[in-house]
């Protein structure tokens, strides 16, 4: 006989794989458009204010080890500039230690979070 929690088990379990097919050839035939370009600076990004609503709650108190952003804090941002500034936009895009990937920039572009980590580095000499 079948139990009812079986078959309730069973076709969720299916749901979930028509969901999972679903997406991937999805994200495959999104993969194929040649005109999206992630890559690019977000239309009317200002590394300044977007610094403000999203990197400053950390970045100005060093909040969880972050590098320290304000005139005088090049020596924060020393060591992390020795593995190079790809490095540091990748730990950026990424997250490392207790920063999320992104930060708290979540609808920045790779682009966008490079220039928000130039305009921190800029800031602190």
């Amino acid at each position: 006989m079948f139990n009812v929690q079986e078959i309730s088990i069973s076709s969720f379990a299916k749901l979930i794989v028509a969901f999972g097919a679903i997406f991937f050839v999805s994200t495959g035939i999104a993969d194929q458009n040649p005109s999206i370009d992630l890559a690019q600076l977000s239309d009317g990004f200002n590394a300044e204010q977007k610094y403000m609503a999203s990197c400053f709650a950390c970045h100005s108190t060093g909040a969880a080890g972050a590098p320290k952003v304000g005139e005088g804090m090049a020596e924060e941002w020393g060591p992390r500039l020795e593995k190079g500034l790809d490095a540091v936009v990748a730990n950026a895009i990424n997250g490392i230690n207790t920063m999320p990937a992104k930060g708290l920039c979540f609808d920045c572009t790779d682009d966008d979070l490079r220039a928000l980590v130039e305009y921190m580095i800029e800031t602190s000499q």
